[in-house]
């Protein structure tokens, strides 16, 4: 399959470098043509096929990307428009409709609130108990996928158009809304790129019916 696409990273803080290199490999694995970028400002945004918000650290991504109003707004707009997103650990908690925190409950931190889930931020403890497991994750394939926790969130509550794919210790640790993929571990941290690839299935779902309705 031949598709010409443009990836998009926010690169404001996080695990920038590692999904660039992640979706960069899933590109090869899945033998498309496109490119990845980092994506920070107004115009950027506007120009990429699918966007994904890294993990690091969710209340920092929050406050800078605020600083600049337009830019949020952009963002907000562009997800509801359908532009696929893969949002992992931090970038799920900014998606999320509410924020708990395991210790100081409730956050007051800005959301853009493109998924409708409740989470709670740092469920499995701090940093020094991050741990690494294997999902089953049924939409990428049988073979277990080996998903590294770090301060990862879980969703405590999920509307009727949130599905769940996938569970650690029956609690809710992956979910896809519509456009949004939101996992709580860290996809990019692997050397196994099936996260990736999905999410880029679903760019290339997403721009195809850009294309049909652009016909009609």
């Amino acid at each position: 399959m031949k598709e010409d696409l443009k990836i998009g990273v926010l690169s404001i803080q996080g695990d920038i470098e590692e999904n660039i290199l992640s979706c960069r490999a899933a590109l090869n694995e899945s033998g498309v043509t496109g490119e990845v970028v980092k994506v920070k400002n107004y115009e950027e945004i506007l120009d990429v096929d699918g966007l994904i918000i890294p993990g690091g650290e969710s209340t920092v991504i929050s406050i800078l990307m605020s600083l600049n109003q337009s830019n949020w707004e952009l963002l907000n707009q562009r997800i509801v428009e359908g532009l696929p997103v893969l949002a992992t650990c931090a970038g799920m908690i900014l998606l999320a409709n509410r924020v708990q925190d395991k210790t100081i409950g409730e956050t007051k931190q800005k959301l853009l609130k493109n998924l409708d889930i409740t989470v709670e931020r740092n469920a499995f403890g701090r940093q020094h108990e991050s741990f690494e497991t294997d999902l089953n994750i049924p939409m990428i394939g049988e073979k277990p996928f080996k998903a590294v926790f770090i301060r990862g969130p879980v969703v405590k509550e999920a509307g009727k158009d949130v599905k769940t794919i996938a569970k650690y210790n029956n609690k809710i640790v992956a979910v896809q809304q519509n456009n949004i993929i939101g996992t709580s571990f860290h996809p990019e941290l692997t050397e196994d790129n099936r996260i990736h690839v999905y999410f880029i299935k679903s760019i290339l779902k997403n721009k195809e019916k850009l294309n049909e309705n652009k016909v009609k």
